[in-house]
Parts: structure tokens; sequence; C-alpha cells
């Protein structure tokens, strides 16, 4: 998938468990698990601007384009 998502490097740099992370952003645990491991096929605005308010960073940050390999 050309979509790479980097939330586990941003909860990394903050020293973020995943459940103080869920919680925050109002997700369950799980969800963000999908998001980790790159299984979501959608993400909404609503979700992404909460996850960028609580790890105050931008959505560049958390998502990344990759070519895929041929």
């Amino acid at each position: 998938m050309p979509i790479v998502v980097r939330i586990d490097v941003e909860l990394a740099k903050r020293k973020m468990s995943v459940g103080e992370f869920a919680e925050k952003v109002g997700l369950t645990p799980a969800n963000v698990a999908v998001l980790k491991n790159g299984r979501a096929k959608a993400v909404r605005f609503s979700t992404l601007e909460a996850m960028c308010r609580v790890l105050g960073c931008q959505p560049g940050d958390l998502l990344e384009f990759t070519e895929d390999e041929v």
C-alpha cells in the first residue's frame, strides 16, 4: 500500500502508550491498532484532526506516501 501510517513513530517520540492515545483521541485500542498496522482503508478527517491535536503534529507526520514497487 502506498500510504504508510507513522503513528507508532509519533507515539514513541512522546513515550505515549496506545491505550493512552486511544483514550485521548476517542478511539478503541483495537481501532488504533488497525490504523497503526496499515490495515485501515480510510480515516475520517475528524479522527485525523484529533490525532494531530493529541500528538501536537501535522497530518504529514502521521501519513507518508511511498511509490509502489513494480
